[in-house]
């Protein structure tokens, strides 16, 4: 959420003039406090519909993961349900039994091993998912060091530096030390040797995310818990796994069965997963699962009698809309597994034609094709040095083309990259209009003398 501070830029003009609209006066109204009097809806309408057309277009925005295209039946189906409060689950008990399936059929397709046992829940989007399911980790960890009398006051969590930012808000919230496993060379995510590295008694778990924000690559979450596994024979300590498929949750299940990462491995304590992302729903859900009811401690659960109910709840927020997750069960209906498989295999498609395509344009060399989570990185070749990637990302937007480019990080500022996320509703046509474009940008380019963008450009952009 957008934080209003004194120091970040606001508008200065205190007033928003008001233009004519049928029979009213043109007259001003405060943009920072309430107006004296009330005003007819057309005309509230029309002052933020005018106000948002300076958005960007959402399905030329291959910087976000989140989806920007729904079926118009799902469309209707949320807004019968904007009015539903997911945590009145008395006043709306079938909308509480669609959330609980929706975790029984993640649970499923996350192969917990007894579906019945999986315990889950919505949350708002994948971050507060991760939260929780961090939560858990810490508050299992600070029992078991009771239980065995010694100190739980140092907690640290083992991760990549590429992970999103919410994992470091959560070791900031919660007091949990950050080890974080820096790039290096060409390895621009965790792999097992340098978790385990990192692995001591005060560690809560290791993060492994199962499809990088930085490249779109899937880090060896099988790799890891063997790596775990051998490091317990040595030293008897057992840390756990916790999945972020924030994206590959929803993309690995369907193309890439082989790829063992869930809860077939015993480590694996609990996954979240966003459903705007690959779920295919619009922005406000998320998912968390445990592998089974013990892996969620009891006393991280409150049970609340409220309207009328005594019901269990764990979440960072109370009141929220049930829409999404009616959208979520609507896609899970209407899609199947084959349906989920061919949304998710042409987007790879998609994605691994268009990277090939920027990679034969030359200036361009491929840091990773699409392949995994459909998405790809690709960055200028070294010889080039007279305009930038993020001079490329400026000349994009010239066309309404919201194109990221951003410098890895630490052991890899060096590397600047621009990222393409395919999602539902980018086809194969948007793909060309998209090297079209890049194409007709490259002579303009070319001709410059020197750099005029440079990282700053990017500091509006976050994974």
């Amino acid at each position: 959420m957008t934080l209003k501070h004194p120091k970040a830029h606001t508008s200065r003009d205190p007033d928003l003039a008001v233009a004519p609209h049928f029979s009213l006066e043109t007259t001003t109204i405060p943009r920072h406090a309430l107006p004296e009097g009330e005003m007819p809806p057309d005309v509230a309408y029309q002052i933020i519909h005018d106000e948002l057309m300076l958005d960007g277009n959402a399905r030329l925005n291959v910087a976000t993961f989140v989806s920007t295209w729904m079926e118009p039946q799902a469309e209707k189906l949320m807004a019968e349900c904007f009015d539903k409060n997911m945590i009145d689950k008395d006043e709306y008990p079938q909308t509480a039994e669609i959330e609980t399936r929706c975790v029984s059929i993640l649970a499923n397709l996350w192969n917990a091993p007894d579906a019945d046992e999986a315990t889950g829940c919505s949350t708002t989007g994948s971050s507060e998912a991760a939260m929780l399911g961090g939560l858990a980790l810490k508050r299992r960890w600070q029992k078991q060091r009771e239980a065995e009398s010694k100190p739980a006051d140092k907690p640290n969590i083992v991760m990549g530096i590429n992970v999103q930012v919410c994992w470091e808000k959560f070791a900031n919230y919660w007091d949990v030390e950050m080890r974080l496993v820096p790039m290096e060379g060409d390895r621009f995510h965790l792999s097992a040797e340098e978790a385990v590295e990192l692995c001591d008694e005060n560690t809560i778990g290791v993060v492994a995310i199962l499809g990088s924000t930085f490249d779109g690559s899937y880090e060896p979450v099988e790799e890891i818990c063997a790596a775990l596994d051998s490091f317990e024979s040595k030293t008897g300590i057992s840390v756990p796994v916790h999945v972020d498929g924030a994206s590959g949750a929803f993309v690995a299940p369907f193309l890439d069965p082989d790829l063992v990462w869930d809860f077939r491995l015993p480590r694996v304590a609990s996954i979240n997963a966003s459903g705007h992302k690959y779920g295919l729903v619009y922005p406000g859900v998320g998912w968390i699962v445990w592998r089974d009811s013990k892996a969620l401690p009891e006393d991280l659960i409150f049970w609340v009698n409220y309207l009328g109910d005594n019901m269990p709840t764990f979440a960072l927020n109370f009141s929220r809309p049930g829409a999404q997750v009616v959208g979520q069960y609507y896609n899970f209906l209407r899609l199947g597994f084959d349906g989920y498989r061919k949304v998710q295999g042409f987007a790879r498609d998609v994605a691994t034609s268009l990277s090939t395509a920027i990679g034969d344009l030359g200036p361009f060399e491929l840091i990773t094709r699409g392949d995994e989570l459909p998405v790809f990185a690709f960055k200028l070749r070294e010889q080039i040095e007279n305009y930038t990637v993020f001079d490329v990302s400026s000349a994009l937007r010239e066309r309404g083309w919201q194109v990221p480019a951003y410098t890895f990080p630490k052991n890899r500022e060096d590397l600047a990259a621009l990222r393409v996320v395919v999602r539902r509703g980018f086809t194969h046509d948007l793909a060309d209009l998209l090297v079209a474009d890049l194409q007709r940008q490259l002579p303009r380019l070319d001709k410059q003398q020197a750099p005029v963008h440079d990282k700053t450009a990017a500091a509006s952009f976050h994974h």
